[in-house]
Parts: C-alpha cells; structure tokens; sequence
C-alpha cells in the first residue's frame, strides 16, 4: 500500500520556514519520497505499517497549514496516469515486489 502526503504549508514568517524545514526532513528521515513538490509518497506493507506512518505525521503536524492523506493500493498506484512530464526511477510504479538485499 501506499501513502500519498500532500501539504501547503505557510513560509511567510522565519518560524513558518524553520516549521516547515522541520516537516520536510521529518519526511524524509521517515522514507517519504518526493513526488512533486509538497507531494510525498511512503510505501508500506501492510496496513499497520500504514496507520504507523501516518500516526507519526499526526504527531509531527506543523501548527499552521494543511496536510492531506490518501492511502491507496499498489495496484491502484502503479494505474496512475502521467498526463506531463515523465517517469522518475525514484519512485517505484510497479505492483510487483521489490527485495532489496
């Protein structure tokens, strides 16, 4: 399964950018990949692995802004449509499994 993050966080103060500069490295410290800018994408395996990273999301929310959680399945993931623009390596579009040794 997946986990697709999508935030608008305020960068109008020094505060709001140190929040956010906190936010994104908790991200990514967390396996959160970049989709598109303030899109992120976390790959679980189960379902409890799921509700685990967006707990730890809620526990490490900004005060101001709004963040968005979508879960959807492999299956449903590797269906996404690139309309513009083209495929990343980084992010793995696939509903196969990947071992990573």
């Amino acid at each position: 399964m997946r986990t697709i993050l999508f935030f608008d966080l305020p960068t109008e103060t020094s505060a709001d950018v140190r929040e956010y500069s906190r936010f994104h490295r908790f991200l990514i410290k967390n396996g959160f990949i970049m989709m598109q800018k303030s899109v992120y994408c976390h790959l679980a395996l189960n379902a409890s692995a799921l509700g685990s990273a967006v707990a730890a999301v809620r526990k490490n929310k900004p005060s101001k802004g709004i963040i968005q959680v979508l879960n959807v399945t492999e299956k449903q993931f590797s269906r996404m449509e690139f309309i513009l623009g083209q495929y990343d390596g980084d992010i793995i579009n696939s509903d196969s499994r990947l071992v990573i040794l």
